[in-house]
């Protein structure tokens, strides 16, 4: 028994490096394939003469069976292999990526994007799993730390290669890109085993209450109607009936009882949705306020991207050294700063965004670090799987809300109100009330943070290293 055990244990040792190296591409196709049809969608608005928030589904479909779904296969690991899910996804990702490339009409383009979101929302659950399965506790946050290495290179070639690709030949090219994925499966039958948690139940109708739910209210928000909206309550009401008393519900009440979790959630999901905004508003900026292709689009974005991926990982070591309250409150003013300047420079040369553009995504990753460090410590230790998960699940659906208010938003094209007076024409005053009203939201936002974790936030973020360690020499 010990033999087979230790034999275990080797294989997966052996086995795990091959897998982060595979992790890695993958989650670069995957979030590349989350971001880079933002740039296009000023493209793709004009081809089938739709206004922003329509289009904006192209994002929002997206994100809300992502958001779902991803809580979903974290579920289904109980129930069945890595290896089986992973096949699974990937075949899904890829069917949808051959709708996408066949399609001819805008309905078929949001279908191709559903079935690329089944597909792509089992990712997240391996990237998790595998650091924990395949390695020592002692090597794990390195390996963890090392799927950011995905995550921000996928972020920084997302917009530049959209803009390529679409300049070059045609913005449903990019379908081909999640393709690559497949060359992947066969490397992971190979090294995944076939090992399965914990059988468990799964909620699959509390999923689909909790999806249409946001599905209806935000086609209410973009497409108007009574209909939508009613049947958007209805299924809310349904969704809470049903998590109340299913015996495993899809969302468990209880976690919601605790205040600062839920306070930190409403604050979290404000400005995830406020992040994902500002991805989908700029492309939109640039096509319109400054008539650039979406080839430029990409290489004005990617300073942004780089100079976040090469400082964003320095975040988490300064709330380590400094405390999260710190890293929040300085993610705030690079935030606030950012947004004013942008506000401010719309409809001047492009450097100008490009170079304040900086300031509000290098802001709004420094935050994300801060606010889901604070978060996970209101979490009593039985409730931190619980709680992440809704926090992951909470990330997507705000920027789904984000994509369909922006879109709403930008239907307006032009407006009167100058809230900002150094724009110099109307429809550029639209973007510069955007990012203005975007300040003012974080400077709201970061209030009402400090009211609720302004005094125990440090205590609860660990406080400083030094503290630490005083801490650890007293004990």
């Amino acid at each position: 028994m010990d033999d087979n055990v230790q034999s275990k244990d080797s294989m997966r040792t052996n086995h795990g490096m091959p897998l982060m190296r595979i992790l890695v591409f993958t989650l670069i196709i995957s979030v590349m394939n989350g971001t880079m049809f933002n740039v296009v969608l000023p493209v793709i608005s004009r081809q089938f003469q739709l206004s922003p928030s329509q289009v904006s589904w192209i994002v929002t479909g997206y994100l809300i069976v992502y958001a779902i779904g991803t809580v979903t296969f974290g579920k289904l690991t109980d129930k069945y292999s890595l290896k089986n899910l992973l096949t699974f996804g990937l075949l899904f990702l890829s069917a949808g990526s051959i709708v996408g490339l066949l399609a001819t009409e805008y309905w078929m383009m949001i279908a191709a994007r559903i079935l690329q979101a089944v597909g792509a929302s089992v990712i997240p659950a391996l990237a998790m799993i595998i650091p924990i399965r395949y390695f020592a506790p002692e090597k794990r946050g390195r390996m963890l730390g090392t799927n950011v290495i995905g995550t921000s290179l996928g972020a920084a070639l997302g917009p530049i290669i959209a803009g390529f690709v679409s300049t070059a030949w045609n913005w449903q090219v990019l379908f081909v890109i999640p393709l690559l994925s497949l060359f992947t499966l066969p490397l992971y039958r190979k090294y995944l085993d076939d090992e399965k948690g914990k059988d468990s139940t799964i909620d699959f109708i509390g999923g689909v209450l909790l999806a249409g739910t946001i599905a209806a209210l935000l086609l209410a928000l973009t497409n108007g109607g009574k209909g939508y909206a009613v049947t958007g309550v209805v299924m809310l009401i349904l969704f809470m009936v049903r998590i109340r008393y299913a015996a495993d519900p899809f969302v468990k009440p209880a976690v919601f009882r605790n205040r600062p979790f839920t306070f930190g959630l409403a604050i979290y999901f404000v400005m995830a949705a406020i992040g994902f905004g500002t991805p989908f508003t700029t492309p939109q900026l640039l096509s319109q306020v400054n008539q650039l292709s979406p080839a430029v689009t990409g290489i004005i974005m990617l300073p942004s991207a780089l100079v976040t991926a090469f400082m964003g990982r320095k975040g988490g070591k300064l709330a380590d050294e400094k405390g999260n309250p710190f890293l929040l409150y300085t993610a705030a003013s690079i935030l606030i700063f950012g947004f004013l300047c942008l506000s401010s420079v719309v409809g001047m040369s492009p450097v100008f965004i490009s170079v304040f553009l900086i300031f509000s995504v290098l802001g709004q990753s420094l935050m994300q670090i801060a606010l889901t460090n604070t978060v996970s410590r209101t979490l009593p230790k039985e409730q931190i799987g619980i709680g992440m998960g809704l926090l992951s699940m909470f990330n997507f659906i705000a920027g789904a809300v984000s994509a369909a208010v922006f879109g709403k938003i930008l239907d307006m094209g032009t407006t009167a109100i100058h809230l900002n007076p150094f724009p110099h024409n109307s429809t550029a005053f639209v973007y510069s009330n955007i990012f203005l009203a975007l300040a003012l939201l974080v400077a709201v936002m970061v209030l009402l943070f400090f009211l609720q974790f302004g005094r125990s936030a440090k205590i609860q973020s660990g406080g400083g290293l030094s503290e630490r360690r005083q801490q650890y020499k007293q004990q």
